[in-house]
């Protein structure tokens, strides 16, 4: 260890991360210490990390924290994580960004301030790249002079901003790709019912736990949207076909528009959520590059609807994963199967129930025989912990298949996930 380059010791302190377990380590020696001041690039005050954190005041941490950073020289990440109780002085606040500015390239805050002080405004025209904010307030944005000229990912949980000023903060960031809203509180009159955001840069979009009547988002170079336990009325995305990924999951939303997005679609993933079939299959019809498709506790709006499997072997040549679990119906099983045309490139299937019946064994026998070149089944079930005869009788009568299952498909690996 004596041998070790100091600029080694560095980053093998970094990997600690949480500032206690660094602090510890680097009292081993004079050469720690040296790595420590001058090398340690990654460092993290976390709440979760160490109780003690918990009992002492928000006074007290921040001059533990002051202590702690101003005894660095060059971090390039800096994570500070408190709970709720703690409020942090916007004087501390600026002490550790002013002090770390000229190295510092990732920055996770999740810490309260006081609601007049404007974190934005100290981290403008830094060579940050990522930053990540949480419980603060965002106000008076002035692109002009708050740039983030080499910002790639922002993120911002139970934040506080307005419309105008979410605006002015994506175009203040010429290089943005990911964005990401946790539980935004977006300040705005009574009558606003609708919100519209756009980037030129933006990749990746997610949203979760938010609702407005109408939510346009405009992005030329989006491939990844996500939406999460959101409410819409309308969502609306803008953009020019370069899409590849979407997820919704647990979204109310009686219109989703991702307009002539679909050509370039690769996984679609929706879980909990209420679906129109023939209105959701005109969405990604044109979806042919689709490799991977997720319906997981889907509901259909109509009894009479199923997911159509002849559709998505016509449609869906390249599709090699299928993820399906939802209701089964007698009425409608057999309908669901219909058709000759084969998932000739599913590899993986996952199947799912909520309360298993006859019904199941059925459906994943009719599955089987339409994918030749399955190499692995995985099945997802939930069983009571409280079960009646019948219950023991069909769970029994589902195993027996299964076995038989396995022996006529040796080449098939099967696995269970049960909760």
């Amino acid at each position: 260890m004596e041998n070790l380059p100091v600029e080694v010791i560095g980053n093998i302190l970094s990997h600690l991360e949480s500032a206690r377990d660094v602090v510890i380590a680097s009292s081993t020696c004079k050469k720690w210490r040296e790595a420590w001041r001058c090398h340690l690039h990654t460092l993290s005050f976390n709440s979760c990390d160490w109780p003690i954190y918990h009992e002492l005041s928000s006074n007290s941490l921040e001059i533990l924290i002051t202590q702690t950073i101003f005894q660095t020289k060059a971090l390039r990440c800096l994570t500070i994580s408190m709970d709720d109780v703690h409020e942090f002085s916007a004087a501390s606040v600026i002490a550790w960004l002013m002090y770390t500015r000229d190295t510092l390239r990732r920055l996770h805050f999740y810490v309260r301030t006081p609601p007049m002080f404007n974190i934005i405004e100290k981290c403008g025209r830094q060579k940050l790249e990522v930053l990540a904010l949480g419980r603060n307030f965002i106000t008076r944005v002035e692109p002009s002079y708050q740039k983030f000229p080499c910002l790639k990912s922002l993120s911002l949980s139970f934040v506080s901003i307005s419309e105008l000023d979410l605006c002015l903060l994506l175009s203040a960031c010429p290089r943005l790709e990911t964005l990401s809203m946790v539980s935004p509180v977006i300040a705005s009159s009574d009558l606003q019912t609708s919100m519209e955001i756009s980037s030129s840069s933006l990749k990746e979009f997610s949203v979760e736990s938010f609702g407005l009547d109408k939510f346009v988002l405009e992005a030329d170079l989006l491939e990844h949207l996500h939406l999460k336990d959101c409410t819409f009325e309308v969502f609306e995305l803008i953009g020019k076909g370069t899409l590849k990924v979407l997820k919704v999951d647990d979204v109310s939303v009686i219109h989703l528009d991702i307009g002539e997005n679909a050509d370039n679609l690769e996984f679609v993933d929706i879980s909990n959520f209420t679906i129109m079939w023939p209105k959701f299959y005109h969405m990604i019809s044109k979806a042919s590059k689709l490799r991977r498709l997720r319906l997981w506790g889907v509901v259909f709006e109509d009894d009479d609807e199923v997911v159509d499997l002849e559709t998505i072997s016509v449609c869906f040549p390249q599709l090699s994963h299928l993820s399906l679990s939802y209701d089964l119906r007698d009425g409608v099983l057999n309908y669901g199967l219909q058709g000759l045309s084969l998932l000739v490139n599913v590899a993986v299937l996952e199947l799912g129930w909520t309360s298993i019946n006859d019904l199941f064994a059925t459906w994943v026998a009719g599955l089987l025989e339409r994918c030749p070149n399955l190499t692995k089944l995985i099945i997802y079930g939930f069983v009571s912990e409280v079960k009646i005869h019948e219950e023991c009788q069909i769970l029994a009568k589902f195993t027996e298949f299964i076995i038989e299952l396995g022996r006529k498909y040796m080449h098939v690996k099967i696995e269970f996930e049960y909760e």
